[in-house]
């Protein structure tokens, strides 16, 4: 069994802690930088509790360049990246954009920096923001990338150019982009799942807090798009799906069955579901009723997006597998496991 040494940044994050799990079943040895900027130290117990092993952690800022090149230079051995480490919420970086903007490149800058020269095998974090609105749907990979919507989106969008040019240059940085839809849900033993700090700005984590009581009623951003119930449409994809896609893609990369050395797969489910139908799935998946009223449109949203998915399931041999249901049963089980077990008190 593999023994590869895979850097994790923002591995005690939502998405992060769910791919280290997955990277300890497939045999790998996952190292986690993360400053908790968005996640619980806790989390790193949570996933020793799920898979017995406890991960190898390092506790810093990306964004500062000497650490991050003392820590590279440290550790010759490791053979992989998946980077996560970034500001995610679209409304914050519509709030906030330079605080966007300084964390998402510099953290990114300075890892390629400090790799440079190296062989390495590079899974990026990206998103379906990239598209804005899409002319067709589903999106496939080569629709065009069209000015981005929001602060965060545009970070995505430079970010994956970053990453492009350099790959031309550079032969030896083996990158591979993954464009992700929604990810929501929770692992199967409720020990992780998405920890947002504050109100949570995605739509998931709001209706498990309104649900348990931690929130106000749930609020639906506009009703009035051209969809088929006026609400916003989006591809959700459970997280563990979405985890095991960077497991295809480092064993894509290691494998040298492709000549490019960057490669972008969209990480979905192929199928839309309204804002309206997250909702309605959500009580009958949970038997909870939930409180909601339709408010105005939020600025950075598009009106409906979701993914051809069929590059992935043919190039990197991976397709989503827990649908809607799961997602929301998972999401439900992991926020009553949070009322007994707060993991940021």
């Amino acid at each position: 069994m593999s023994k590869n040494k895979i850097l994790v940044t923002g591995g005690a994050g939502y998405i992060g802690s769910h791919t280290v799990v997955e990277l300890i079943n497939a045999g790998y040895k996952p190292v986690i930088i993360d400053d908790f900027s968005n996640s619980s130290p806790r989390i790193l117990e949570q996933i020793e509790l799920i898979t017995g092993v406890k991960p190898e952690f390092h506790k810093f800022d990306l964004c500062d360049q000497n650490a991050t090149e003392e820590f590279v230079k440290a550790n010759p051995d490791i053979q992989g990246v998946i980077h996560f480490a970034a500001f995610k919420a679209v409304g914050e970086s519509v709030e906030n954009p330079l605080k966007y903007y300084h964390n998402n490149f510099f953290s990114l800058i300075n890892l390629l920096k400090a790799f440079d020269g190296r062989e390495v095998n590079f899974v990026f974090s990206s998103s379906c923001t990239v598209y804005g609105q899409p002319d067709n749907l589903p999106v496939n990979e080569d629709a065009d990338v069209k000015k981005a919507e929001s602060p965060y989106g545009n970070t995505k969008q430079i970010a994956e150019e970053i990453l492009q040019e350099i790959a031309q240059v550079n032969k030896k940085l083996n990158v591979t982009v993954l464009r992700y839809f929604n990810p929501v849900g929770a692992h199967a033993s409720a020990l992780i799942g998405e920890l947002p700090i504050g109100v949570p700005q995605n739509l998931v984590p709001f209706i498990t807090q309104s649900a348990i009581g931690k929130r106000g009623p749930i609020t639906v951003y506009g009703n009035d798009y051209q969809t088929p119930d006026g609400s916003c449409i989006r591809d959700y994809i459970h997280v563990v799906d979405l985890a095991k896609a960077h497991i295809a893609a480092i064993q894509l990369m290691e494998a040298e069955t492709i000549n490019l050395n960057y490669s972008t797969f969209n990480i979905g489910t192929g199928r839309g579901s309204s804002v309206l139908e997250v909702i309605n799935a959500f009580e009958k998946a949970t038997e909870v009723k939930l409180d909601y009223k339709i408010g105005p449109r939020r600025k950075g949203d598009i009106e409906k997006v979701y993914g051809d998915v069929s590059k992935a399931e043919h190039e990197l041999g991976w397709k989503s597998e827990l649908d809607l249901s799961e997602m929301m049963r998972s999401a439900w089980a992991w926020e009553k496991y949070l009322q007994e077990n707060p993991l940021f008190e």
